[in-house]
């Protein structure tokens, strides 16, 4: 067992389909001790003197049709060291639960709402989680952009009262990953950072460059205008252009881009932005 003293928000977007938790630490590794999602099962964080078996138990449960309420009461139930853990939990119907042992260093405690539960220990003050929860519950959009910006807030109204050292951002949606082959969505971990919520959110912008989507609407018809660009801008970088579909494959596969590519009909405006930023 490990003390992860820290703060975390689990939630999820049922319209979207996504779960995930987001979490920041004066602790090397955050991430590979707190944060647990399965898609369309739910979430967990363990914390505190943290008991990582709550992690694949939880989801055990979840998996098993148990509620979030039920998965808390089973998991530290059964635990003779409960008094020293932290766990939030969010299922598949986004009801949420929190659990803070009464041995967990001050400022520790948790609030929860509909689709997340906020929990953190030996934070400065309450005002930390208020903000995650708070801001969360106001934001709309992408998950992992709203757990993003509650970290940030969290951070913002204070934090882990001993600093700042790793965060960690999971989100998982069924097909969401690469290639539609894995469930994980997003995944980035900031092991070792002195701002590792900002370098969060910088990881976050270069996921969704390689792996994020253009609405289809927005996608630039290829005229023979924008054949002739693509030719001379892939010249320009070495690539043969005499067989532009293979020049463009060859330069999308070399940048990471090929999850934003469909022939050369049509183009996603990111992918025309960073070849023209080359």
């Amino acid at each position: 067992m490990l003390p992860v003293s820290t703060y975390s928000l689990c939630a999820c977007d049922l319209e979207r389909g996504e779960w995930g938790v987001a979490v920041q630490s004066k602790f090397l590794a955050v991430g590979s001790i707190v944060s647990w999602a399965e898609a369309e099962v739910g979430c967990v964080a363990t914390q505190a003197w943290a008991n990582p078996r709550y992690g694949p138990e939880g989801l055990a449960l979840l998996r098993a049709g148990r509620t979030a309420d039920e998965v808390v009461q089973t998991l530290v139930g059964a635990d003779g060291g409960r008094d020293d853990r932290q766990l939030g939990v969010v299922d598949a119907h986004g009801g949420s639960a929190t659990f803070t042992g009464s041995a967990c260093f001050d400022w520790a405690g948790g609030r929860t709402g509909p689709g997340w539960a906020a929990q953190g220990n030996l934070l400065v003050s309450a005002a930390t989680v208020d903000a995650l929860a708070e801001t969360f519950a106001a934001s709309a959009g992408p998950l992992a952009e709203r757990l993003l910006e509650a970290l940030a807030s969290g951070e913002a109204a204070g934090g882990d009262r001993r600093g700042r050292q790793s965060a960690a951002l999971l989100v998982v949606r069924r097909e969401g990953g690469y290639g539609g082959m894995t469930d994980v969505a997003v995944d980035l971990r900031v092991d070792d950072h002195p701002e590792p919520i900002e370098e969060l959110a910088r990881l976050h912008g270069l996921h969704e460059l390689y792996f994020g989507s253009t609405p289809e609407e927005e996608w630039l018809p290829v005229d023979e205008g924008l054949r002739e660009e693509l030719r001379q801008r892939l010249a320009a970088l070495g690539y043969d252009a005499t067989d532009l579909d293979g020049a463009f494959r060859a330069w999308t596969g070399a940048e990471n881009l090929e999850d934003r590519v469909l022939g050369l009909d049509r183009l996603d405006p990111v992918v025309l932005a960073e070849l023209r930023n080359r």
